[in-house]
C-alpha cells in the first residue's frame, strides 16, 4: 500500500477517544459475528490460525471455564448470600482477566485500524447509502460499546455493588428484546452484508469497501497497508468488538445463575449456535474478500519531494552535451551534418573556441543533432552534476527553463569553412564516467539473519559511495505470521567503493552505460504459502538489471523459520524475451520533464514482465542535462509489519515526467489462515 508521511495525523488517531472512532470500524463488527464468534470447548487445540482468532479462542475458553464457578454447586434460590458474594466475587475476576486480555489485544491493533478506517473517509462521505449504513451501525455499536465499558467498571465496585445491579445489567444484555445485545448484533450483520440473497454478491458492504480501496492510490497512501491487510485490520478490530459482546452474554447469563434467577444452560447454548450459524452463512464473502485483494504496497509521492532524502539521481549517465562538428572527428572537418555523428567523441578542441570554456566530455558522444547556428548558453555551477541551466537560440527555440543566470551566458556561433562547409555546432548525448557519475547498482545479495530467525519486512534504495543498493528491514518472526516489532531494523550494507581492492565490476557491482541501462520491472513471489522473503540481490541478464528474491521455508504455527541454510532458494522472472506474445515489454520514456516539477502525484505505471531504459530528460524541458526515471528512496514498509511473500521493481510516474523507479513489497498471503471456529476445532 503506498502512503504518505503522516505523523502528525498518526498522533491525532492514537489520542481520538475510543468512542470517537470514525463509523467504519462500527460497520465493521458485524463481521466478528461471521467469522470469531464460536464458543471453545475446554479441550480445543489451535492450530494454523491467525493471531487475533487465537485470542479470541483463549478468551472463549476461558469464560467457558468460568461456567466451572457457577455450576460447583447444585442451584437454589436460597443459597447464602455471602456465597453469592463469594461466587460473584469469583466471576467478576474472571471477567477482569478477559477484559485485560481483550483490551491488550485492541490497543496492538489499534493503530493501523485507525489508518484503515481513515483512507476510506473520502469515500463514505461521497457515498449517500454507505453514510445511512454509517450513521446505523455508529448508533447500534455505540449502545454495546457503551455497556461493555460500564460491565468492566463493575470489577473494582464489587464490594460494594448491589444484587440488583448486577442483575439488572445481565438480564437487560440477554433479554430477547430490540435492546439487548444479541439483537444488536443480529442488526449489524443485517446492514454490513444484507440480507441471505445479498452475502455472496458485490452489493454486501465489505465487498464495495474493499473494491474501493484498491481503486483509489489516494487511500492506499495514508494507511501503508496493502488491500488485503487493509481487509485483516479492520476484521481484527471486529473481532474483538464482537468478543465484547459475547464476554456480556456469557458473563450476564453467569451472573444470573449465581443469584438463583435459573439454570441457563440452554439459552447460552442456543446463543452459542447462533453464532456458528452465523458463521457458516458469512465465511465465504470474508474469505473470497480476502483472497481477492491485492497484497501489494507501494510508497506514494511525499507532500514535497527532497533530494536525498525521498529520492536519488543516477548523474551524467546520458547528459545534453554542445559540440562543434569540427572537434567530432580526428580530420577536424565540417563535411557531414550533425545527425551523422550517432557514436562517436570528442577528438579535439579546434582554436580553443567554447570547447575551452566547458567541461569536456572525456567519454562517447551519442545520438548529435542540430539545433540552431547561434545560441546562448548559461552554464551550470562548477559542483552541480549539470553542465548547463539552458540554452537559448537565436531562433527563440530554449532548452531547459530559462531564468536568471548566476555564472553569465556564453555567446556560441557556428561558422563557415572556405564558403562551402558549415561547422555547426552540435547538440549530442554525453556517457561519460567519472567523479560526478553515479550510476552504479550494488549486486551483492542482501540477506536477513536468519540464524535468529529474521525475515525481510521491508525495502528501501540507498545510495552509498555512488552506489545504489536496495537495503532490507529486518524483524524476528513469531507465531501465526506475526513479527516483533521491537527487533524491527534496517540490515546494514556493504559500504564499499568500486575503487576499493578485490571490488570488481560485474560481480560486486554493475556499471549503466549507454548498452546497458535497462533494469527489469517485476513481481517476484511465490504461491506457496510456507516461503517467506529472506533475501534480495540484483544480478545482470544481458543487459539488464535483474532483480531475485531468496525464499525460506517456514512453520506458520510455531513462527520457526525451516532449516533456512537448506530449505531456501532465489527466485527471479528470467524472461529476456523480446517477441511473442509473452516478451518482456518497453516502458517508452521520452522527451520527458524532472518528475519532481509535476503538481501531480505519481501513479504505479508499469506491470509484471516490464522493463524501462534510464535516459535523458526532455531536451526543450530540461536540456537533457538529468538522468531519468529518479530513484525513490523512501521506506516501503506496511503497518504493521508482516512477513513478505514477494518483492518487486516498479515504475511510478505521470504522463510528461520522468517518473521514479521504486521498490516494493508483497505481504504473507494470510487468507489460508482464516480458519473458521468449529465444534471441533476452533
Amino acid at each position: 500500500m503506498c502512503y504518505y508521511s503522516t505523523n502528525q495525523q498518526h498522533a491525532e488517531i492514537k489520542a481520538a477517544p475510543k468512542c470517537k472512532r470514525k463509523p467504519l470500524i462500527l460497520m465493521l463488527f458485524a463481521a466478528s459475528l461471521l467469522f470469531l464468534s464460536q464458543p471453545a470447548p475446554t479441550d480445543a487445540v489451535i492450530e494454523d490460525v491467525l493471531d487475533v482468532i487465537h485470542v479470541v479462542k483463549e478468551v472463549t475458553t476461558g469464560i467457558l471455564k468460568a461456567w466451572d464457578i457457577v455450576q460447583s454447586s447444585p442451584l437454589a434460590a436460597n443459597i447464602e448470600f455471602p456465597l453469592m458474594r463469594e461466587k460473584q466475587r469469583k466471576v467478576l475476576q474472571r471477567l477482569k482477566e478477559v477484559s485485560r486480555q481483550i483490551d491488550q489485544t485492541e490497543q496492538q491493533h489499534a493503530e493501523y485500524v485507525a489508518l484503515a478506517i481513515d483512507s476510506v473517509t473520502s469515500y463514505m462521505n461521497q457515498n449517500g447509502p454507505v453514510i445511512a449504513k454509517m450513521n446505523d451501525i455508529t448508533d447500534t455499536i455505540n449502545r454495546i460499546s457503551s455497556r461493555y465499558e460500564q460491565m468492566k467498571s463493575y470489577e473494582p465496585h464489587q464490594d460494594k455493588l448491589e444484587m440488583a445491579t448486577l442483575i439488572q445489567f445481565a438480564e437487560w444484555t440477554v433479554s430477547p428484546n430490540a435492546h439487548s445485545v444479541q439483537h444488536l448484533m443480529d442488526r449489524l450483520h443485517l446492514t454490513l452484508l444484507g440480507g441471505e440473497d445479498k452475502i455472496n454478491t458485490s452489493s454486501n458492504l465489505l465487498y464495495q469497501l474493499a473494491s474501493n480501496y484498491e481503486k483509489f492510490s489516494d487511500q492506499i497512501c495514508l494507511p501503508q497497508q496493502s488491500a488485503q491487510q487493509f481487509i485483516y485490520s479492520l476484521y481484527a478490530d471486529i473481532a474483538l468488538t464482537e468478543l465484547k459482546g459475547y464476554t456480556m452474554m456469557e458473563f450476564s447469563w453467569m451472573m444470573l445463575r449465581v443469584y438463583g434467577k435459573g439454570n441457563y444452560t440452554q439459552e447460552a447454548e442456543l446463543m452459542r449456535q447462533n453464532y456458528e450459524k452465523r458463521t457458516e452463512r458469512t465465511l465465504k464473502p470474508l474469505r473470497e474478500v480476502m483472497r481477492r485483494a491485492d497484497r501489494i504496497v507501494w510508497r506514494c509521492d511525499p507532500p514535497k519531494h527532497k533530494a536525498a532524502v525521498t529520492y536519488d539521481e543516477i548523474t551524467r549517465l546520458l547528459q545534453g552535451y554542445i559540440e562543434n562538428e569540427v572537434d567530432l572527428n580526428t580530420d577536424e572537418t565540417c563535411r557531414e551534418t550533425c545527425s551523422f555523428y550517432q557514436a562517436t567523441r570528442s577528438e579535439g578542441c579546434f582554436k580553443e573556441l567554447f570547447c575551452a570554456r566547458q567541461p569536456k566530455c572525456s567519454g562517447r558522444l551519442f545520438d548529435c543533432q542540430f539545433v540552431d547556428s547561434d545560441m546562448w548558453v548559461c552554464p551550470s555551477a562548477q559542483n552541480s552534476t549539470r553542465r548547463y541551466e539552458y540554452v537559448e537560440y537565436e531562433n527563440g527555440r530554449v532548452l531547459g527553463q530559462r531564468g536568471q543566470c548566476v555564472r553569465g551566458t556564453t555567446k556560441v556561433d557556428s561558422w563557415w569553412r572556405y564558403l562551402f562547409w558549415h561547422c555547426s555546432y552540435c547538440f549530442c548525448m554525453c556517457d561519460e564516467q567519472g567523479l560526478k557519475s553515479d550510476r552504479f547498482f550494488n549486486l551483492r545479495e542482501s540477506l536477513s539473519d536468519v540464524k535468529r530467525n529474521r525475515v525481510v519486512t521491508g525495502l528501501r534504495f540507498v545510495k552509498l559511495n555512488r552506489i545504489f543498493h536496495l537495503q532490507i528491514q529486518e524483524a524476528e518472526l513469531l507465531p501465526r505470521g506475526a513479527v516483533n516489532e521491537s527487533t524491527l531494523e534496517w540490515r546494514k550494507i556493504d559500504s564499499y567503493n568500486i575503487f576499493d581492492r578485490d571490488v570488481k565490476k560485474g560481480v560486486d557491482y554493475h556499471t549503466l552505460s549507454y548498452e546497458s541501462r535497462s533494469i527489469d520491472l517485476d513481481d517476484i513471489y511465490t504461491d506457496d504459502n510456507s516461503y517467506v522473503v529472506t533475501g534480495v540481490r540484483f544480478r545482470v541478464v544481458g543487459a539488464h538489471l535483474n532483480l531475485e528474491a531468496r525464499l525460506s521455508e517456514l512453520d506458520f504455527r510455531t513462527g520457526q523459520l525451516i532449516q533456512p541454510e537448506v530449505n531456501s532458494f532465489w527466485k527471479s522472472n528470467d524472461n529476456t524475451d523480446v517477441s511473442g506474445d509473452d516478451r518482456r515489454k518497453k516502458i517508452p520514456l521520452s522527451n520527458a520533464d524532472l518528475p519532481t516539477r509535476t503538481i501531480t502525484t505519481s501513479i504505479p505505471i508499469s506491470r509484471h514482465n516490464q522493463y524501462i531504459d534510464f535516459t535523458y530528460t526532455g531536451l526543450d524541458k530540461d536540456a537533457a542535462q538529468s538522468t531519468v526515471p529518479f530513484i525513490d528512496i523512501q521506506d516501503v514498509t506496511s503497518k504493521p509489519p508482516v512477513p513478505l511473500s514477494g518483492i518487486g521493481i516498479y515504475y511510478k510516474g505521470r504522463q510528461g515526467y520522468g517518473g521514479f523507479l521504486a521498490p516494493k513489497i508483497i505481504t504473507y498471503d494470510f487468507t489460508p489462515h482464516v480458519i473458521v471456529p468449529t465444534k471441533n476445532k476452533f
